[in-house]
């Protein structure tokens, strides 16, 4: 990661102008000195007249190793083999490409093992990380490659100090020139030969970097003056600079339409050098290039500077947001519970912080793994204080495992009944104790409840065909139905809009008494019964919600005509609980995420329509609870 500097360096350039770049990297940070132009007539034709491997060389690049194809153990070998054998400035991207797939494909198999454990019946508490030996062998080469890049670095600094030095006498060579009495032309190929060396020197320490190019362009400048260039070949070689840096203005300038600021920095980095690396411009044009690529230059690093402090600030507000979970799960820990029920309702609210975990993004560097570590360590305490529990009540659960199964037996023993009301009652009083009774052993759990299941579900679908079967008239139940119909369609509201409410739930009343209707009239009817009702309901100015638990109980009243209604009526009751569970925990997190916008900039907006929202869902689970209710009225989820 590239370190920011929170303040722009730019310092006059009649005073030794300087533009810092905020930022770091391998090689010198971008800082630029521009030339002071004297008045005298002055001419840098380096360009002109290098060697052509300063023109003509292309650097050549080989396409990158592909190394999708390898094994982990392959690319463990082949990690030890280029740190081991090749410098770490040629290996950086081939040792971040390898660590990227090896922990890849080390994350694909660790989900492969879970998913097969999950698979074969286990759960995800009981679940444990298996550790590859080779992440050891893997890790240990990159702590190689570490030290062998620091004491790399280190030789680095050492051949700056090298280079410096030999600049240094380059430019004592560089004034020596005007004190020699020889041919202007043998003079000045020595000055060619001394340019050609000094670029072919490597970098030098930073702090000796602006003192270094302010010494040799005054040496270049006096000699310049020494040999007396013609002013011709001077104002074509100072508008050849002037085109080369207008050049660099434009490429700076384009990169504040670059969408990545820290792409866009390092790109500015290059510009300096090359800037540098151009001699001085016509003195009318002096100040304006400057304040032209200073400017772009600012902006650009003001970018740069933004884009951390929010990451930063982003940042800061995950790891607050993971502190809380992490609270959270420290005082389920600190809670005393005593039974199965308290345990698994806290082991639900734990996996729920989990997922919750997930949807955060990461924390500050420094504190990432550590909050990380202090989470999973809550978790795993939590999961093995349950494991514990469940192993030192395992006489509880053989328990339970003897009071269902003999409620298995007395399930088994009313399945074939014809005593179809009594029966139900005792089956539903059956089921009620089930759910009362705590768990047992895992091994039996799913065996014992498929065999109550299989009893109840045989009573319950026998009673169903039976009455399905049932072929009776019941005329005087259609006209006493088609009666409430009649008196719905004329039914007059008039002001009260309580007593009509009230008139309507007794019509709801009276329709629900009356018994069953022709089966070729039943859809009929119901459905005219049904619209009747509900366009009354809707001229009434009661909430929505009240409308919507009428009409339910309406269409309740409907399926009580369908012997085979139950299961679907079962199953929407189901439906009505998982709803209200997901609410309850989108409430939950919508309530934690209010603690969190405290801190923000638009804290009141988004508190106001997170708190719209809790209790819009709130509202919504009032309905649902009422319409379960409704159900279990009904009967018809026996």
């Amino acid at each position: 990661m590239i370190n920011e500097d929170p303040q722009n360096s730019v310092r006059d350039e009649q005073n030794g102008a300087e533009i810092k770049a905020s930022g770091t990297d391998d090689t010198n940070k971008t800082e630029m000195s521009e030339e002071n132009d004297t008045s005298k007539d002055i001419v840098n034709l380096k360009h002109s007249s290098q060697p052509s491997e300063f023109h003509d060389l292309d650097e050549i690049e080989l396409p990158p190793v592909d190394y999708s194809g390898f094994s982990k153990n392959e690319l463990a070998e082949t990690l030890g083999l280029i740190i081991e054998n090749r410098p770490p400035s040629e290996i950086r991207e081939d040792v971040e490409r390898i660590k990227t797939l090896f922990y890849k494909k080390l994350k694909q198999e660790n989900e492969e093992r879970k998913a097969k454990f999950l698979e074969g019946g286990g759960k995800i508490e009981d679940y444990k990380i298996w550790v590859d030996p080779l992440d050891y062998r893997v890790k240990e080469l990159l702590d190689k490659y570490r030290e062998k890049k620091n004491d790399f670095s280190k030789v680095q600094e050492v051949e700056k100090y090298e280079n410096l030095k030999k600049k240094y006498d380059i430019i004592d060579k560089i004034k020596d020139l005007v004190n020699r009495e020889e041919s202007i032309n043998k003079t000045f190929h020595d000055f060619r030969n001394l340019q050609n060396d000094w670029h072919s020197i490597g970098v030098v320490p930073q702090a000796s970097l602006k003192d270094l190019w302010e010494n040799y362009h005054h040496s270049v400048e006096v000699f310049y003056d020494y040999i007396k260039i013609n002013k011709e070949l001077r104002d074509l070689d100072l508008k050849k600079n002037l085109e080369a840096k207008v050049l660099l203005c434009e490429k700076a300038e384009e990169l504040l339409l670059e969408p990545n600021p820290v792409n866009a920095f390092r790109s500015l980095q290059d510009f300096h050098n090359q800037w540098r690396e151009i001699g001085p411009v016509p003195p009318e044009s002096k100040n304006e290039i400057w304040e032209r690529f200073r400017e772009a230059t600012a902006q650009i690093n003001k970018r740069h500077h933004e884009y951390f402090e929010k990451q930063k600030d982003d940042q800061r507000k995950n790891l607050e947001a993971k502190l809380a979970l992490c609270e959270e799960v420290e005082a389920i820990n600190k809670m005393e519970i005593k039974n199965f029920r308290d345990f698994d309702e806290r082991a639900d609210k734990i996996v729920s912080l989990q997922k919750m975990w997930r949807t955060i993004g990461f924390a500050p560097k420094k504190q990432n793994n550590k909050v990380y570590q202090r989470f999973r360590e809550a978790c795993d305490t939590f999961f093995e204080k349950k494991r514990t529990f469940y192993a030192d009540n395992k006489e509880t659960q053989l328990n339970n495992l003897q009071l269902k199964t003999e409620l298995c037996m007395q399930a088994e023993s009313l399945q074939d009944s014809t005593d179809w009301k009594s029966t139900s009652e005792a089956l539903i009083k059956l089921q009620r104790e089930w759910k009362e009774i705590g768990p047992v052993p895992r091994k039996q759990s799913e065996k014992t409840w498929k065999r109550f299941r299989k009893a109840c579900d045989q009573f319950f679908n026998r009673k169903a065909d039976y009455f399905a079967n049932l072929d009776t008239s019941y005329e005087d139940n259609l006209k006493a139905k088609i009666s409430v119909i009649e008196e719905l369609e004329k039914f007059e509201p008039g002001t009260d809009v309580q007593a009509a409410f009230e008139r309507l739930k007794d019509l709801q009343r009276k329709w629900t008494e009356i018994g069953f209707v022709p089966f070729n009239k039943k859809e009929e009817i119901t459905n005219r019964y049904r619209n009747a009702l509900n366009k009354e309901f809707d001229k009434l100015k009661i909430a929505d919600e009240d409308k919507s638990i009428l009409k339910y109980r309406t269409k309740l009243d409907s399926l009580k005509t369908n012997p085979k209604a139950s299961r679907k009526v079962r199953n929407e009751r189901e439906k009505f609980f998982t709803k209200i569970k997901q609410m309850e925990s989108d409430i939950v997190l919508w309530e934690n995420n209010i603690g969190f916008f405290a801190k923000s900039t638009n804290a009141d907006t988004m508190i106001r329509e997170v708190q719209e929202k809790i209790d819009s869902a709130k509202k919504m689970i009032k309905t649902l609870e009422e319409k379960v209710r409704l159900i279990d009225q009904s009967g018809l989820d026996d």
